[in-house]
């Protein structure tokens, strides 16, 4: 098992999956499927002989169930894709072995360095192996941890009969990083009540909490005319979406902010003299905040607008995800028989929240009701993404108990 998921991990980090937000197939970039039909092959190895590809380039496979007992059937999920924020391009990724403490510098870039007062997890961390990148590209320990964890349990299970189970149901999904990663998943296809997206980053931390999230389009139409003809007249589209940004609380942004508060960011500026467009993204534990920072953004683009009478405006707002915890709250053996797996598997159940979405937010919402568990990973969509072995194995060892846990308590 040591070795199966870290030599699993290793081979998915230097396959490009990376995501593209401007394009409008599913999966987004077809390079994921590359990833996909590896898995595919790597499930039909260890036994699970209905695993496959289909056309939007997820992949499922199921480990039956080998008791009498009813247990629900529960679902582990993992994405493929990784972040566009960064180059997933060329991954070469390094192992410092029995890392003794200090700084990390990432040998493909001296300048990148993964700082132990930055990253203080690494004090967790004496005498594990680390791995990284060398500083030119992201790890994609986001999500590909995940998913060499899954299959290494999958093929824990698969070699130890004797371990009681019920059926467990795989799905890796695609374009998660651009929020389409459940947009085609098949739930009658799936069959399963409960599920674990595998996607977080400390050892034992358990989440079931997300920010709810939408998206606002802000659209402006200005009044366009020849500069050399335009005093008292022009009315530039391109100056009024300076001056909605230049008014945006600067507390309430996401450099400034953290724990449970919320966030109007702005993530998207185009334009001409005559139009220009504006694209946020607001963040909140809750519905009333969302809509608080949403009429707050209303109000002050309504404002500037106000001394520009010739030009004119949109504003649509456009739900992306809620939190997830509306749910889960009706269903707390969830989290409660994570716990207990976290407990088993030697650690300290940590139950945190999520300053961001997975695929278990919109899971949850489509009748999938699913908790967050950790992967290992830190400082995702950055070159100074790492992950360590030893948590890789603790999270395969955490799935493995969470199978025996539904099992028992069914």
């Amino acid at each position: 098992m040591t070795d199966s998921v870290l030599d699993r991990f290793l081979r998915y980090v230097v396959i490009d999956t990376q995501s593209d937000a401007k394009s409008k197939t599913q999966p987004s970039t077809e390079k994921q499927k590359v990833l996909g039909r590896l898995l595919v092959e790597e499930l039909l190895a260890i036994g699970l002989s209905d695993a496959h590809l289909d056309e939007h380039g997820y992949v499922y496979a199921t480990i039956p169930s080998n008791t009498t007992k009813q247990v629900p059937v529960i679902c582990f999920c993992s994405h493929m894709d990784t972040a566009p924020d960064f180059s997933g391009t060329g991954v070469k990724p390094q192992i410092v072995k029995n890392y003794q403490g200090g700084d990390i510098r990432l040998p493909g870039d001296p300048e990148q360095v993964i700082r132990v007062d930055e990253h203080p997890e690494l004090l967790n961390q004496i005498g594990n192996d680390i791995v990284t990148t060398d500083g030119t590209t992201l790890l994609g320990a986001d999500d590909k941890a995940g998913i060499a964890e899954i299959v290494a349990a999958a093929e824990f299970l698969v070699n130890n009969p004797d371990i009681e189970h019920g059926t467990i149901r795989i799905l890796f999904t695609t374009d998660e990083e651009i929020g389409r990663g459940v947009d085609k998943v098949d739930l009658t296809k799936l069959g399963a009540e409960f599920g674990y997206t595998v996607d977080g980053e400390t050892a034992g931390t358990i989440e079931d909490e997300t920010f709810s999230a939408d998206g606002v389009e802000i659209s402006i139409k200005g009044v366009a005319i020849h500069p050399g003809f335009a005093f008292g007249k022009m009315e530039n589209a391109i100056k009024i979406a300076g001056t909605i940004i230049d008014r945006l609380p600067k507390e309430i942004a996401p450099e400034t902010t953290k724990d449970r508060e919320g966030f109007i960011h702005p993530t998207d500026l185009s334009g001409s003299m005559e139009k220009a467009s504006l694209g946020f993204i607001i963040r909140d534990f809750t519905e009333q905040g969302l809509a608080e920072k949403e009429a707050l953004l209303e109000r002050i683009t309504k404002e500037v607008l106000a001394a520009y009478p010739g030009s004119s405006f949109s504003f649509n707002v456009k739900e992306q995800y809620r939190n997830m915890k509306a749910v889960l709250d009706h269903h707390p053996q969830v989290v409660e028989n994570a716990i207990e797996a976290i407990r088993r598997a030697g650690m300290q159940p940590v139950r945190g929240s999520i300053r961001g979405g997975t695929d278990g937010s919109r899971l949850s919402f489509m009748g999938l009701p699913a908790a967050n568990l950790f992967a290992g990973g830190h400082a995702f969509h950055s070159p100074l993404e790492w992950v360590s072995r030893q948590d890789m194995e603790k999270a395969v060892k955490t799935l493995v108990e969470l199978a025996k846990v539904w099992a028992e308590r069914a």
